[in-house]
């Protein structure tokens, strides 16, 4: 499989290259031309991150699961090309008709924050928190952001759990901890805070797992007594967003609503007015009145977005350089390729989830979608 994944990575270098006296004009023509080709059989796809050039050509944009939700429920288009990041596409796939295709444009577009956390390394964590707790395994809780991998997700689903989004974290922990005594989540440490500390949960509830550390950098009475216990993943986006940030905006401009993403530090999430998803920060904004302002955190093409699409207010990113590196791996340059392989008749850079993994974690998506 890898010895596969390595050969398109090289297919994907090489022949997505565009020569230098095609303009970036030409390049976005040949990708509507191509669109318009493949028509019927075609659905492409965009999260809010994605950067402009290429988010003009969605045909269904939001963010990862309401994508996978939505494509899933599409049956009569045989390519799903997702631009986003590898482990959107396999919970495309994992939704999606046994005869259709999901494509990633590029196969380096992966995320950070989702490779934190390792099959192998939280199989391991899971068994040392079994051990050091004496907790039965089926009174331990397991819950993955769906920012995870299609493996962990079966880990997940074998396990009794499920996954959850920014939007539902809140009520998927508050599931989880009516089902047993004990959750462990993973891999955004943050998301997972942010979430216990509106339930209520005290602090010394709260323990955090420090991967490659014995019993997670933490004491066996400090597990004991948890009832959540926090991967200590993050994303590095929402990462670069600090109180400091906050104060000054405070300062700047005291009218204006600030609105970050659960994904933000706790101290981050404590000094704003609002915080949700991608999705909830759009319908925040949509549903404002016109005049009022606003100053977001999260990724800079969906504030920048926001701005352009809503003139009649004031829409300003809480941080700068909040751009996600790898989302900007798919360009139209690698979206050409996909689209000028398939209009040939070869399917590249195709995302499948094997069937054991896949079904394993459409239980653990499932219930999800079931609290």
């Amino acid at each position: 499989m890898a010895e596969k994944e390595e050969q398109f990575r090289t297919e994907l270098i090489m022949s997505s290259f565009i020569p230098a006296h095609q303009n970036n004009e030409e390049i976005l023509a040949r990708i509507a031309a191509r669109k318009a080709e493949l028509a019927d059989r075609l659905l492409i796809l965009s999260h809010h991150y994605q950067q402009e050039t290429v988010y003009q050509f969605a045909d269904l944009t939001g963010d990862s699961l309401r994508l996978a939700r939505e494509a899933a429920a599409i049956k009569d288009r045989q390519f799903l090309v997702f631009c986003g990041v590898h482990f959107m596409a396999e919970a495309a796939d994992i939704l999606a008709a046994q005869e259709q295709q999901v494509i990633l444009p590029h196969l380096s577009a992966g995320c950070p924050m989702a490779d934190m956390s390792s099959q192998s390394a939280v199989v391991a964590a899971w068994k040392e928190l079994h051990q050091a707790t004496g907790l039965p395994e089926e009174r331990m809780v397991p819950v993955t952001y769906i920012n995870s991998s299609a493996a962990i997700k079966s880990f997940v689903g074998e396990h009794g759990g499920a996954s959850c989004t920014s939007s539902n974290a809140k009520r998927v922990l508050e599931w989880a901890l009516q089902q047993g005594e004990l959750v462990f989540f993973f891999p955004d440490q943050h998301l997972g805070r942010n979430a216990a500390s509106f339930l209520g949960l005290p602090d010394e509830q709260v323990a955090l797992w420090r991967r490659g550390e014995p019993l997670g950098g933490c004491t066996q009475k400090e597990l004991q007594r948890a009832k959540v216990v926090l991967w200590d993943g993050y994303c590095e986006v929402h990462l670069r967003i600090f109180p400091d940030h906050v104060q000054q905006w405070r300062t700047r401009d005291p009218q204006a609503v600030i609105m970050v993403h659960p994904e933000c530090r706790h101290e981050v999430v404590e000094l704003v007015d609002l915080s949700g998803s991608t999705e909830q920060i759009v319908a925040a904004v949509e549903k404002s009145e016109s005049g009022s302002r606003w100053v977001i955190g999260t990724e800079l093409n969906l504030v920048e977005r926001l701005a352009r699409q809503h003139p009649d207010k004031t829409i300003q990113p809480l941080a700068p350089n909040c751009s996600c590196p790898t989302m900007s791996m798919i360009d139209p340059s690698s979206l050409l390729y996909v689209l000028d392989n398939l209009a040939e008749g070869r399917v590249v850079n195709q995302i499948k989830v094997p069937e054991h993994i896949a079904a394993q974690a459409k239980k653990c998506l499932d219930r999800m979608l079931a609290i």
